[in-house]
């Protein structure tokens, strides 16, 4: 491969690259990110349809969380045909931390770290492909750390 082809491969990729970015910048949800109420952020995240509470819901968090800085959560679920499991920090100054998307075939089991600035509850958001909702939470006290120092 001569140096003008390497060029023009490398430019390709860094085009396509820039223009995925722009295009998922602009379909950012704004509103889910600005709203500082977990209610109001699950009837967006719902469409307004009703939530219902499941215990096949599962979440996996330390009771109590020594850093809040760093807070470990695994949420799972035997629920049927799950698309999305968000999770929510009720006090945390932005509630919705962060939302998955699952493949048809994916187990409905996540995990990540979140910050947390005070004790909360964290607020399991499970839909599946028929547009039910389901919630489910746990509340996790926290010691030092968190999002407000």
């Amino acid at each position: 491969m001569n140096k003008r082809n390497a060029l023009k491969l490398i430019c390709t990729g860094a085009i396509l690259a820039l223009s995925k970015t722009v295009y998922a910048a602009r379909d950012w949800p704004q509103a889910l990110f600005k709203s500082d109420n977990s209610e109001d952020v699950i009837k967006d995240l719902s469409q307004s349809s009703a939530t219902v509470q499941s215990q096949d819901i599962h979440i996996k968090v330390p009771e109590i969380a020594e850093n809040g800085a760093v807070v470990p959560i695994t949420i799972s679920s035997s629920l049927p045909d799950i698309e999305t499991i968000s999770i929510l920090v009720d006090n945390n100054p932005t509630p919705l931390t962060s939302t998955f998307i699952l493949s048809k075939h994916a187990v409905a089991k996540v995990s990540t770290r979140v910050k947390m600035a005070a004790s909360s509850n964290v607020i399991a958001l499970v839909s599946n492909r028929q547009g039910q909702h389901f919630t489910a939470s746990k509340n996790i006290k926290v010691t030092i750390g968190g999002c407000g120092g």
